[in-house]
């Protein structure tokens, strides 16, 4: 008989999740294996089981299409995460549903595509018997475990284009852009969007910022004669003075937002200068993924499948030194990967005059 396997996709969407589906129907395939794809994350696997067949046919035509098309959710049943650090243990009872649709579908193991909760949640699942292997997801590109995710790479593409886009009307203008992105715990997207965009003030969340320190560099360039400045701000960022911009949702969760209409008025009101604020929000999230995240994609369902292969079990596919290889799940959840004040990267945006508001 041929193995079975299960795939889901959990969490936020992003661009790349076909890529992967599509990469796991077909090596699945090269293997002689059998693929189903669960509806709309763990909740699939809730008996009956909600899920559909992923084979070659399925999958034909999906890499470069956005989104995830078996469905996903952050919500129900199987949520792992109610906050930064607060993890969340899923009831037996729920695992024992889970692990019972396991059992009646013949499964040989899971393939969990996900961020860091729902890779904690494959963890619990693999402590209570179900074989799983992980595909680390985010756009925010902020685990330890891999040195990039797939996701980033099509979410620094939306920050520049709007960079590029923002430059006309702020030049034409004179005016400040303030432009918030993702990143409620690192601040990658607003590095790289920021270093690509062109932007004068890149605010993180590693980086506690001045609102006068802002200010002054906005008189600065003023002074030099510069025809607008450009600022990218990730939702997660704050100021000396205050906490992160959150607010909390019926779920018990909180959700990031309002830092750069804060940091836009402030500027206004310091500066005198005409300030427009731009909030990127899911368009990050949507889209047709790039060249960078469909190869990525790509091979990391194809090593997910060659792990369940030879038996490779509770481990999370990782890139790693330019080369797909695999880590355990156990060190992957629970460790961002944040941007240190002092890297290259941030030096050299120093150097060419990018302002922290530090």
């Amino acid at each position: 008989m041929k193995k079975k396997i299960g795939v889901l996709t959990s969490g936020g969407d992003c661009p790349g999740l076909n890529a992967v589906l599509r990469a796991v129907a077909r090596t699945a395939d090269h293997y002689g294996m059998e693929v189903i794809g669960f509806r709309e994350g763990f909740e699939g696997l809730l008996p009956p089981g909600d899920f559909l067949k992923l084979d070659r046919n399925a999958t034909a035509g999906i890499m470069h299409l956005g989104g995830t098309i078996l469905g996903t959710t952050n919500k129900g049943h199987f949520v792992a995460k109610v906050g930064a650090g607060d993890k969340a243990t899923i009831p037996q009872e729920i695992i024992n549903k889970a692990r019972q649709t396991f059992n009646e579908l013949g499964l040989h193991a899971v393939i969990v595509i996900g961020g860091d909760g729902s890779l904690s949640t494959g963890l619990q699942l693999s402590e209570n018997g179900m074989p799983v292997v992980g595909v680390p997801k985010t756009i925010d590109n902020d685990l330890e475990a891999t040195a990039i995710t797939f996701g980033f790479d099509s979410a620094v593409a939306c920050v520049v284009d709007a960079m590029d886009r923002l430059h006309t009307t702020a030049t034409s203008h004179r005016r400040v852009m303030v432009l918030e992105v993702m990143g409620r715990h690192a601040g990658w997207i607003a590095l790289y969007g920021g270093m690509a965009g062109g932007a004068d003030v890149i605010l993180i969340p590693e980086i506690p910022f001045s609102l006068e320190k802002i200010a002054q560099e906005v008189r600065q360039r003023d002074r030099f004669g510069a025809k607008s400045t450009m600022m990218v701000i990730a939702e997660g960022a704050s100021s000396r003075e205050g906490r992160q911009h959150r607010h909390s949702v019926a779920s018990g969760e909180y959700r990031f937002g309002g830092v750069g209409e804060m940091v836009g008025r402030e500027i206004a009101d310091r500066t005198g200068k005409d300030t427009r604020v731009c909030v990127l929000g899911h368009l990050q999230r949507g889209g047709t993924p790039t060249a960078v995240d469909r190869i990525l994609g790509t091979r990391f369902g194809i090593h997910a499948v060659e792990l369940i292969n030879q038996g490779k079990f509770g481990m999370m596919v990782s890139y790693m030194g330019n080369h797909i290889t695999e880590v355990p799940i156990t060190d992957a959840v629970n460790k961002l990967r944040r941007v240190a004040p002092d890297c290259q990267m941030v030096q050299d945006a120093r150097t060419a005059e990018i302002s922290f508001g530090d």
